[in-house]
């Protein structure tokens, strides 16, 4: 048996500010005709999600239209920022509690014919707010159990860019003090594989015995010289394929009519990002 996964991630949807709202209606139109088994959304629903607003609603009645099981992960713009992560607005009770009651468990564990999914809110990993310990117990206790079964971890950022010992500081990737709590969590036997989203651009990789995969974003990406490019700066999104021999596939969806929007040319949604300088929008 095998199970169909579309990952969508990064709509950044506003009825405020509807920027980008056409293309995660056309996205969920094309994904909706591909018929997945499960919809998987790794984050960043609205655009400024974390406020006390109508952009995770809005994201998340768009998603229903797709009309199959879903499952999300919450983002750094649903709940707000790690506080390891200086000068950003962060994470706190209420808006956990915020998309808790709009969108559901924050980390949650699935499983599938030879799979175990784990999702993490990677937001609050450390933290000690509400869910830290008990998320955490729960990857201790299904990366130890796994009964034959591949295991598959779900976040919204990347656990890192190419070494699990980068010490550096960004709001781009985990760092590395929640980093080393997770695969200290996970234990010596590796995660097979780890799906995000975040960085809005596609990649697959293997580090330290794992594939990571990172989904592209339906809203937009950030043209060079303002990110630097990690892999494929595309929007779109991931077919995932879970054989129920432990293996898995997958492939990039791209899809007609998306407006590929360049941040960097669009101030009237997150304020003029270039003003940050080279590499760091």
């Amino acid at each position: 048996m095998t199970v169909r996964i579309a990952q969508i991630s990064d709509l950044h949807a506003s009825p405020e500010k509807p920027v980008f709202n056409a293309n995660m209606n056309r996205l969920m139109q094309a994904v909706r005709e591909t018929k997945p088994d499960i919809l998987l959304n790794t984050g960043d629903l609205g655009l400024f999600g974390e406020r006390d607003n109508g952009d995770i609603a809005l994201a998340l009645q768009a998603q229903k239209t797709v009309g199959v099981e879903s499952h999300l992960v919450p983002g750094n713009h649903d709940v707000g920022e790690h506080p390891d992560i200086p000068g950003r607005v962060w994470v706190e009770e209420a808006s956990l509690d915020r998309y808790r009651r709009q969108a559901g468990a924050d980390f949650w564990s699935l499983e599938l014919p030879g799979w175990r999914l784990i999702a993490l809110d990677s937001l609050i990993v450390g933290t000690g707010l509400s869910g830290d310990d008990e998320q955490m117990e729960m990857l201790r206790k299904a990366a130890s159990e796994r009964h034959g079964r591949a295991l598959a971890l779900i976040m919204h950022k990347p656990l890192m860019d190419l070494s699990y010992d980068d010490p550096l500081l960004s709001n781009r990737f985990t760092t590395l003090r929640c980093r080393r709590l997770i695969l200290d969590a996970i234990g010596e036997k590796p995660a097979d594989l780890v799906i995000c989203g975040h960085v809005h651009q596609y990649r697959d990789i293997e580090v330290g015995g794992s594939r990571h995969i990172w989904g592209p974003a339906a809203s937009f990406m950030i043209g060079d010289p303002w990110q630097p490019t990690y892999g494929a700066k595309c929007l779109g999104y991931l077919e995932h394929r879970f054989h129920a021999d432990g293996t898995h596939d997958h492939r990039l969806m791209t899809v007609r009519d998306l407006t590929h929007n360049d941040l960097a040319l669009m101030p009237e949604a997150y304020g003029d990002v270039t003003a940050r300088g080279p590499g760091n929008a």
